[in-house]
C-alpha cells in the first residue's frame, strides 16, 4: 500500500489506533496525537510529513461525521458556522505552508504551558461550560468578533503544529460565545473540519499525502468518530468536562517526554 508494507498484526494496531484517534476527535480532539507516533512505528521508513498529512486525511472524515452528527443533534448559527469553517481552512493553509521553516520544538513549550493554563482553569472554574442558559442567548458583535478573530488562530495553529486543536476550540468558544461545552463542541467540529481542509489541501499540493494508506485509515476513524459522537450527545457538557481534562494531562505528558527525550 503506496509503497508500505506492514504484517497484519501491526495493521490491527493501526486500525486500532485509527478508530482510537477518531474518538477522541469527536469527543474533545487531540487524535492526532495517537495516530501519528502509531503512523512511525508501523512504518519507520515514513516521513513525518507524509505521517502527518496521511493523519490529516482520515482526521477529516471522522471531524467531519462527527460536525454532522453534532449540528444535526444540537443545531448552530449557520453563518457563523460557515465563517468559521472558511477562516480556519485559511488560517490552516497558511500555517501548514509554514510549518517546515518552523521548528516544532520552538512551539511545544509554549503549547505545554497553554494546555498545563487550560488544566488549572478548569479546575478552578467548575461553571465554566455548563449549559445555564446562556448558549441561547445570542452573542453580541464584540463576542462575534472574538470568535472569528480565534477561528483564524486557531486554524493557523492547526495547520503549523495542530495538537489539542479540537480541544483549544471547544474552550475558546465557551468562553468567548459563552456557550456551554456540547454548543461548543458543536461548533468546534464544524471549524475543525475546516482547518483539516486547509491543512490538507496544502499538503496535498506538496505530494505529502498518501492517499490509499489515509482513506484506510479513515473507514477506521469515522467508526470510532461515530461511537464517540453517540457517547458525547447522550452524556452532555459534563462529559466533555472530564474528556478534556483527561485530554489536558495526557497531552501535557506526551509533549513534556518529546520535549526532553
Amino acid at each position: 500500500m503506496n509503497g508500505l508494507s506492514a504484517d497484519p498484526g501491526m495493521w490491527v494496531l493501526l486500525l486500532g489506533g485509527a478508530l482510537t484517534a477518531g474518538w477522541i476527535d469527536a469527543v474533545v480532539g487531540g487524535g492526532g496525537l495517537v495516530l501519528i507516533p502509531l503512523l512511525l512505528i508501523v512504518f519507520p521508513e515514513l516521513a513525518p510529513a507524509k505521517a502527518l498529512a496521511s493523519n490529516k486525511l482520515a482526521a477529516i472524515w471522522g471531524t467531519g461525521t462527527a460536525a454532522v452528527m453534532f449540528v444535526r443533534r444540537n443545531g448552530i448559527d449557520a453563518r457563523l458556522a460557515a465563517t468559521g469553517f472558511g477562516l480556519g481552512a485559511l488560517g490552516a493553509a497558511i500555517g501548514a505552508s509554514l510549518a517546515s521553516a518552523i521548528s516544532a520544538d520552538l512551539l511545544r513549550p509554549v503549547v505545554i504551558v497553554l494546555m498545563i493554563a487550560v488544566g488549572l482553569f478548569i479546575c478552578a472554574k467548575p461553571t465554566f461550560g455548563r449549559s445555564d442558559g446562556a448558549s441561547e442567548r445570542r452573542p453580541d458583535r464584540k463576542h462575534l468578533l472574538t470568535a472569528i478573530g480565534l477561528f483564524c488562530v486557531i486554524g493557523f495553529y492547526d495547520g503549523i503544529f495542530g495538537p489539542g486543536t479540537g480541544m483549544f476550540l471547544i474552550l475558546s468558544l465557551s468562553g468567548a460565545l459563552s456557550a456551554d461545552f456540547l454548543t461548543s463542541a458543536t461548533m468546534a467540529k464544524v471549524v475543525n473540519t475546516g482547518t483539516n481542509l486547509g491543512a490538507l489541501t496544502v499538503f496535498a499540493v506538496q505530494g505529502n499525502v498518501l492517499w490509499l494508506l489515509g482513506v484506510t485509515l479513515a473507514v477506521a476513524n469515522v467508526t470510532g468518530s461515530v461511537i464517540g459522537s453517540k457517547m458525547t450527545l447522550r452524556a452532555g457538557s459534563g462529559f466533555v468536562r472530564y474528556a478534556l481534562l483527561t485530554v489536558v494531562v495526557v497531552m501535557s505528558v506526551k509533549l513534556l517526554i518529546d520535549q526532553f527525550s
